[in-house]
């Protein structure tokens, strides 16, 4: 049984994680949420953390934003887009129990005090910016490291957020 609680979208997102894991679970009912459910997953993730699994569309970008603003330590577990979509409908409830327990073994935890880490030099020196093929790249390296997909700005953020050494950066780079 997975320690902390799962944070996923809707009902179809529960019944298929469960699918995968034994877990607890909350859904969000979408972008809707309010003070109320904030406050429930306070309390969650005081008793025994917290990992956001939302759908990796625009709308699960930002329920992730809303609780991340939150719960800063909250972990955050990412489905690649290409293994969450059936029939044009993307989302966590269409991934394989496979790809599920990969998203949360790989789940990261944002640290709590920024670390500047990373510049865009390091990123326009490995093609992942401003460059033929570097959006690719960006998604195989998000896949790599289990971060999910960001455009160049977002993903340096994300880089230095989510304490990615530059050990773990250099080796994900050399396998793309």
């Amino acid at each position: 049984m997975i320690k902390e609680t799962i944070v996923v979208e809707g009902k179809d997102d529960i019944a298929n994680v469960k699918r995968a894991v034994d877990c607890e679970m909350i859904a969000t009912n979408g972008l809707a949420f309010g003070k109320d459910l904030i406050e429930r997953l306070k309390e969650v993730d005081k008793r025994c953390g917290i990992i956001i699994l939302t759908d990796p569309d625009y709308a699960g970008k930002k329920i992730r934003s809303r609780i991340a603003k939150h719960i800063p330590n909250a972990k955050h577990a990412y489905i690649d887009r290409k293994k969450a979509i059936k029939k044009n409908d993307l989302g966590v409830e269409n991934a394989e129990p496979d790809v599920i327990i990969e998203a949360l073994r790989r789940a990261k935890a944002e640290t709590k005090e920024r670390v500047e880490t990373f510049t865009m030099t390091d990123l326009i020196e490995n093609d992942l910016s401003f460059g033929k093929g570097s959006k690719e790249r960006r998604e195989k390296l998000g896949d790599i490291l289990g971060i999910g997909y960001y455009n160049s700005k977002q993903l340096l953020s994300k880089l230095n957020s989510f304490g990615i050494s530059r050990e773990e950066f250099e080796r994900a780079v050399d396998n793309l």
